[in-house]
């Protein structure tokens, strides 16, 4: 290989972070979140909902089988810290799995992973929410990351197990070819695509979240053309 050609790194899970529920202050309101998350040192137990010790504290838009593993790529990292004019710790925008690689422009819905025992299936992007703007001070925060599209995504758990840091292996993309990105494009971006919409909705693997969001806005749209 010339040192012109792009090497291409392995995607590897570098840290593991959970936390607990804390108090927090967004506005002037107390809030609590378990957006505090911090690196284990040894494998953990990766369950059908989530990471052993691991605590949210809104278990309606956090959490569950859909959204048991919330993941992020370090190499987002360099951006944050100049937006943020600061470091940012491993754990800073309060994903369980810090990752290199897995890109949201190359991981599509639906793609499978095997981590340690456990193996992995991508299923929504990650929506940021206020409780990123109240961890880093920065109420604009939410919609930067949206805006950038460097929101992570999250996994569901298809076969609980043992994880530890190291390589992430790809089992299987899955056949509709739908990235992260194209999915924050739907969602976020051109909200009036009737077609993109539905390719979202034949997407089995796509979390029944989106998939009601999804739903609601080609019934009005459709609605609107009647």
């Amino acid at each position: 290989m010339s040192d012109k050609q792009a090497i291409k790194r392995e995607d590897r899970l570098v840290s593991i972070n959970i936390g607990k529920v804390l108090e927090g202050t967004f506005k002037g309101k107390a809030a609590l979140s378990g957006i505090y998350k911090e690196p284990v040192a040894q494998p953990v137990r990766l369950g059908l909902t989530g990471i052993e010790g691991d605590e949210q504290a809104d278990l309606v838009n956090h959490g569950g089988p859909d959204k048991a593993v919330c993941v992020y790529s370090r190499d987002h990292y360099p951006h944050w810290e100049r937006v943020l004019g600061r470091s940012l710790p491993i754990g800073a925008f309060g994903e369980n799995f810090t990752v290199e690689g897995l890109s949201e422009n190359e991981v599509h819905i639906g793609d499978t992973y095997r981590i340690g025992d456990a193996v992995v299936q991508v299923s929504q992007p990650r929506q940021p929410c206020w409780k990123l703007a109240m961890k880093w001070s920065l109420d604009e925060l939410p919609v930067l990351v949206t805006e950038k599209g460097a929101t992570g995504f999250y996994f569901r758990v298809l076969e609980p197990g043992l994880v530890g840091t190291g390589d992430v292996r790809l089992l299987e993309r899955h056949p509709a070819r739908i990235t992260v990105t194209e999915a924050n494009r739907v969602m976020h971006g051109d909200r009036t695509d009737k077609d993109g919409l539905r390719k979202m909705l034949s997407l089995d693997a796509l979390a029944d979240s989106w998939k009601n969001t999804f739903a609601k806005r080609l019934n009005r749209l459709e609605g609107e053309e009647g």
